[in-house]
């Protein structure tokens, strides 16, 4: 451990509270003169006078507590991906930064920025049921506004003004911000809503949100993938170009066919072809002509639709495997980068090679001020694989591996039953060795088979007018029993412990209870939850356990929910703004009976049709894909993204106002275009990397319900603990905040035992996974990293010695700050 004279290497704090965080290095005291260590100017001087013992050691305190803090923030910018330019440099930005970091003010930004989307439903054209008044909807926006105008407050504060407007997120949302808030005052003067097309830029203060992270990134690859995307997207528009003009030419003269009857139908025609809607009503009059005019849309098609489209998604399917791979290596060195920067604030000037738990535990309180003492404890250990008494830096490096285990003693006895009687621990062994046997395995495997035969043989019976409650009670209970048993046997055999810390055993358990639940509602004719039954057949998915490429395609499935849900609320983001665009040009413009100019107007028209004795109403719905409020420009967005049938919507609000309401229509078309070849590109990219992964990563998996997930081992010995229980009440803890480590202790004593296992676990990570798929890769980063770092370091070093007064102190910190910083992304 470190003495109570430890001087931090780098001191972040001033008796003046003037230099905070300011990179200013400190001169080395006199260690051979015998004086005392004081803080003048940031900046630490042996004085031989006899100092106050008190003040020395209150200000080496709060030096070592700006340090500790500074270091959690530097892990928290390398976690979260936060550049290092938005580091605060004094205290009025460190408090501001602080206010600005916590989880009540990304709750207020979230909430905010919802807050003004849904502003949309009550604005007019607003939902009939949600309407409000004018200087209500008004004055909300203003306050949700002024909420917006207090969070930049707050980051222009810490950030400063120079930083502040060299961050391009941060100036756009401003200006946004500034137009939209002259904008409501406007309509509140007013107290009438007049166009407002800027609403479509709302998404903006939803995006910058903290929770939204994960969007931004959608939004920075789609933005990456652009120009390969946009150099196939010219080339499409260029064969489209010459096939308009081509079909122009051939078949205009035909006056029967309205597609090609100008060079402008001509050319919509074919983009409408392309997402084949119109296909083969666009080719039918020719060739009720000429056969030999399919000839020209089958080149048409197959140049267009089957090749360049195709070739489109593997262009940008590339591209976004470069840009994911970039993006795990920008994100790597940053995290290492943070970590160098931590580093050198941890470390004092008697020990600059090591980190000591006093130390790390100073850290550990501002990174993450609930984890207890015993885990701080442990992860400490966990990062010392040497077992010398401070972590070095390669130690130092694994932080982020080991930061988010969850700590548990490991258990003594091989099985939960050891402890048992003798008769009921042979009991208890043998349906352990009976539910991890292959043959009960693959026993079950049998039964989830059968009873999806039998799912198919009842739903047929009920297709052929059979009764399914005649045969379902039986089969149902017998099914039901054997997984109920199942469920049992395995809890009985593997422990409730270990059996629910498996996702396939969760699963099992889970659809077992519904099934159960199924069968109580049918039992006694609860119809409203009749639902549940439906869930049956979802037992047939265990069967995807047996072969390992269906494994990987359930867990890629797994690891892509999260992303996919950001996906769909990048797509959401782009429905909105695209809703807002068309509700303020195109709202109230189709109705029944309109169109009728058009090649369309069937689909909007309802006209009384007499058959016989008896009169209907012959109805076209398509009036219903209109843009009268946000909810149904929602449903029409979502009917032009499927394509079937799209054109319709497009000609007939065009024939209402202008023909140069398809642009709007094509870009809707493109943009979705590029949206969903960026997820279909994900998708590719997940399931290929795990297919990769897997081939390179050929583990042995006797049980494929095994899911360890990333483990650490630590051994606690008891003088330890009581080193560790010494060094704390030093630190003036409280006993209460002691009590998880002095646990450790007391489970020493219980067992009788010099030394316990702990087992820290967390889920494994695509990070985790691309660690080991890009390992060679990544010995290569670190070393290019580490001569960039000497480079830039040789160049600071030059600069000082060229400049009028030499002064080595403050180097040291200049070349921290400044290594590095294009590493980060964000």
């Amino acid at each position: 451990m470190e003495s109570d004279d430890d001087v931090p290497l780098i001191l972040t704090w001033d008796e003046a509270n003037s230099g905070l965080l300011n990179e200013e290095e400190t001169e080395r005291g006199d260690q051979n003169g015998g004086g005392n260590y004081d803080i003048v100017n940031n900046a630490v001087i042996s004085t031989p006078g006899v100092q106050s013992n008190k003040t020395q050691n209150v200000s080496l305190k709060q030096s070592w507590e700006m340090n500790y803090q500074e270091a959690a923030i530097y892990l928290q910018e390398g976690e979260n991906n936060d550049k290092f330019f938005s580091h605060p440099r004094n205290p009025k930005a460190l408090a501001a930064y602080l206010f600005a970091h916590n989880h009540l003010f990304y709750l207020m930004e979230l909430v905010t920025g919802l807050l003004l989307l849904m502003l949309s439903l009550c604005e007019a054209p607003a939902v009939p049921s949600l309407r409000l008044d004018v200087y209500v909807h008004a004055t909300l926006e203003l306050l949700a506004l002024l909420l917006v105008g207090f969070e930049l407050c707050m980051k222009l504060r810490w950030l400063g003004f120079h930083t502040f407007i060299r961050h391009k997120r941060t100036m756009v949302k401003t200006c946004v911000l500034l137009l939209q808030f002259v904008e409501a005052i406007v309509v509140l003067i007013r107290q009438t809503s007049h166009m407002r097309v800027t609403r479509a830029l709302r998404p903006i203060f939803l995006v910058d949100c903290r929770y939204c992270g994960a969007v931004r990134r959608n939004l920075r690859q789609i933005f990456q993938s652009l120009p390969s995307f946009i150099d196939i997207l010219l080339l499409l528009l260029f064969f489209m170009v010459i096939f308009a003009i081509l079909g122009f030419c051939l078949f205009s003269t035909n006056t029967a066919d309205p597609y090609f009857n100008s060079l402008e139908n001509s050319l919509i025609s074919l983009f409408v072809l392309l997402t084949t809607a119109n296909f083969p009503d666009v080719m039918m009059p020719a060739y009720s002509k000429n056969r030999w005019s399919c000839v020209f849309f089958i080149v048409y098609l197959s140049i267009e639709l089957y090749f360049i489209m195709n070739l489109l998604l593997a262009v940008v399917f590339d591209t976004f495997n470069d840009v994911e791979k970039m993006k795990f290596k920008s994100l790597l060195l940053h995290k290492r980068s943070a970590i160098d920067h931590a580093f050198q604030l941890l470390v004092s000037r008697q020990r600059p090679m090591g980190v000591s738990l006093k130390q790390f535990d100073g850290l550990m309180r501002f990174y993450r001020p609930r984890m207890s003492v015993r885990d701080r404890f442990l992860t400490f250990k966990a990062l010392n694989t040497s077992g010398a008494p401070m972590l070095s830096l390669q130690d130092f490096y694994r932080f982020y591996e080991v930061i988010g285990l969850k700590w548990k003693p490991r258990r003594n006895r091989e099985h939960w039953f050891d402890d048992l009687p003798h008769t009921a621990f042979l009991i208890f062994k043998g349906i352990h060795l009976v539910v991890k046997s292959k043959a009960f395995q693959y026993a079950m495997y049998v039964v989830v088979a059968i009873n999806g035969v039998w799912i198919l043989v009842e739903t047929f019976r009920m297709n052929s007018g059979y009764s399914w409650s005649e045969f379902v009670p039986l089969s149902y209970i017998v099914f039901l029993t054997i997984y109920g048993v199942e469920v049992l046997l395995k809890i009985a055999g593997l422990g409730p412990l270990a059996y629910f810390s498996s996702g396939w055993n969760l699963f099992d358990f889970s659809v077992t209870v519904f099934a159960f639940l199924g069968l109580i509602a049918l039992a006694f004719n609860m119809e409203p939850f009749y639902f549940i039954v439906v869930l049956r057949p979802f037992q047939l998915l265990r069967l995807f356990k047996i072969k390992q490429r269906y494994r990987n395609v359930l867990d890629t499935m797994f690891e892509l929910f999260p992303r996919m849900a950001s996906l769909g609320l990048t797509l959401i983001i782009f429905y909105y703004s695209f809703a807002i665009v068309g509700m303020e040009f195109f709202a109230d413009v189709v109705f029944p009976n309109c169109c009728n100019t058009s090649t369309v107007a069937d689909s909007y028209r309802q006209i009384n049709k007499t058959y016989g004795n008896k009169t209907v109403l012959d109805e076209g719905y398509y009036y219903l894909n209109n843009f009268n409020d946000i909810l149904s420009s929602f449903v029409t967005l979502f009917e032009l993204t499927v394509v079937n049938n799209w054109y319709i919507t497009m000609e007939g609000v065009t024939s209402m106002t202008t023909h140069w309401s398809r642009l709007y229509f094509m870009t809707f078309y493109i943009v979705t275009m590029v949206v969903m070849t960026i997820i279909v590109a994900f998708i590719l990219d997940a399931f290929v990397f795990r297919m990769n992964y897997s081939r390179k990563n050929r583990d042995p998996v006797d049980n494929p319900e095994d899911e360890n997930g990333i483990v650490f081992e630590v051994e606690v010995r008891r003088d330890e603990v009581l080193a560790t229980l010494e060094l704390y009440k030093q630190t003036s803890l409280t006993l209460s905040s002691l009590s998880s480590l002095a646990a450790v202790l007391q489970a020493m004593d219980k067992s009788e035992q010099t030394s316990l296992v702990y087992l820290g676990r967390r889920s494994r990570t695509k990070s985790d996974l691309s660690m080991k798929m890009y390992e060679e890769e990544i010995q290569e980063w670190y070393a290019e990293y580490s001569r960039e770092c000497l480079l830039q370091g040789d160049e600071n070093l030059n600069l000082d010695q060229n400049s009028p007064v030499a002064d080595p102190a403050p180097f040291q910190e200049h070349q921290l700050n400044s290594q590095c910083e294009h590493h980060c992304i964000n």
